[in-house]
């Protein structure tokens, strides 16, 4: 079976999830908060038979995932038309800025 010419949107969704549960921003808040849940004060637990995670939550809401995605197939992932190889010299030369 071919692969598809275009990345999957589960697949983008999945790596912004990723990069999200990685983030310093999320685990400097949960360091913060002393991975305790800052509504009802339970803490994080791994204790066998004792176990209690705490998410991250965003108060102010992420907005809307489609067009996020949508951004990053528009400005990233776009089409092959649009996209050139370079070598890292021309590539550097390309971005550098104009004297």
């Amino acid at each position: 079976m071919k692969k598809k010419p275009e990345t999957p949107r589960s697949r983008v969704r999945s790596a912004i999830r990723q990069l999200w549960l990685r983030s310093r921003e999320r685990a400097k808040a949960l360091k913060d908060a002393e991975y305790t849940c800052g509504r009802c004060g339970k803490k994080q637990s791994k204790a066998k038979g004792k176990e209690q995670k705490v998410s991250v939550h965003h108060k102010n809401g992420i907005g809307n995932w489609e067009k996020v995605i949508d951004v990053i197939f528009e400005e990233i992932l776009c089409s092959p038309d649009n996209l050139e190889v370079l070598c890292p010299k021309c590539h550097e030369e390309e971005h550098a800025p104009e004297a």
